[in-house]
């Protein structure tokens, strides 16, 4: 059997648990495609995944590989799968109930695999699929976000917070946006109205009838967040489902948006990337085989937009 470079799990744990090593490669079954790897990014389930906090969820067989941003090379496509073709330049969002990218190769549903934005490198569009798809989807189908709405992003700076702040003001809605004192002029360049410093003000004393609040962070920012709502507004969670019933008792409502692959949204992305109307921010560029320190640094929660992994 062919192999391949990868970072895998054999147990769950620590960051020392991720081994960089030889892995089977992977072939492309029915209706899917088979991806040489250029870079992935790292997101918060992915360490999360590692330190089996979502054995609940997932049931992976071990050993695994993390990793779900894909951009790369279309190597191969299964039977049935007759959209893409080898060498397709591509991206997407992989199945994170599967095998992902920190390898060399990864096999990925066509239906979810997009053209890469043809203006950037791979590395810039590694970082874009699970934190824009799932920005899009929280104030699109979450919070069904409208002009002359205001939006309150909780970490407005890390992944998903940079793409909602530039997603909201598209749609013309007000930005306020919470992030250490640092990120302010950063912020406010992705087109932020207002910024409040976490460290030094409570958001629920300078924030007051908001129509959305977009939780990246969850625990105590989530249960302060109810009361800052206006009447019949909505808090979306990105991470833990917020409850319905606290939702009711201060007369607001809550979604939880799980991000999901998406062939039509990767599409509509690319061209704002490519129209020069979507900036992607990436903090810094490890190889594959530092994959243990490019988990570190994501997970301390400071991440100025994305981690990115190079593989090629």
């Amino acid at each position: 059997m062919a192999t391949m470079k990868a970072v895998r799990v054999h147990e769950y744990g620590g960051p020392e648990v991720l081994k960089y090593e030889d892995a089977p490669r992977p072939q492309a079954g029915p209706g899917e495609v088979l991806i040489r790897v250029h870079a992935s990014s790292v997101n918060p389930v992915d360490w999360k995944v590692r330190a089996g906090y979502l054995q609940q969820m997932m049931k992976y067989k071990m050993p695994m590989i993390p990793g779900w941003d894909v951009s790369g090379v279309v190597e191969a496509v299964g039977s049935g799968a007759t959209r893409l073709k080898a060498g397709d330049v591509v991206y997407c969002l992989s199945d994170i109930s599967r095998d992902g990218a920190y390898a060399e190769y990864v096999v990925v549903k066509e239906s979810v695999v997009a053209l890469k934005p043809k203006s950037v490198d791979h590395a810039t569009a590694a970082a874009i699929p699970l934190a824009a798809l799932t920005a899009w989807q929280a104030l699109n189908d979450g919070a069904k976000l409208s002009a002359g709405q205001t939006l309150l992003i909780h970490g407005a700076a890390g992944g998903v917070g940079t793409f909602a702040v530039q997603f909201a003001k598209m749609k013309g809605a007000r930005v306020i946006a919470t992030a250490s004192k640092k990120n302010h002029d950063f912020l406010r360049s992705l087109g932020a109205d207002e910024t409040i410093d976490y460290n030094t003000t409570k958001f629920e004393d300078a924030v007051h009838g908001v129509d959305a609040v977009l939780d990246t962070i969850t625990g105590e920012t989530m249960e302060r967040s109810w009361q800052v709502m206006k009447k019949g507004g909505i808090l979306v969670s990105i991470l833990e489902p917020p409850s319905p019933e606290k939702a009711a008792g201060h007369g607001v409502r809550c979604h939880h948006t799980f991000v999901q692959g998406n062939l039509e949204q990767l599409n509509a992305i690319a061209k704002l990337v490519d129209a020069g109307k979507l900036k992607v921010i990436i903090e810094k560029v490890f190889p594959l085989f530092e994959a243990r320190a490019a988990q570190e640094s994501n997970a301390t929660g400071h991440t100025r937009g994305k981690i990115v992994i190079r593989v090629v």
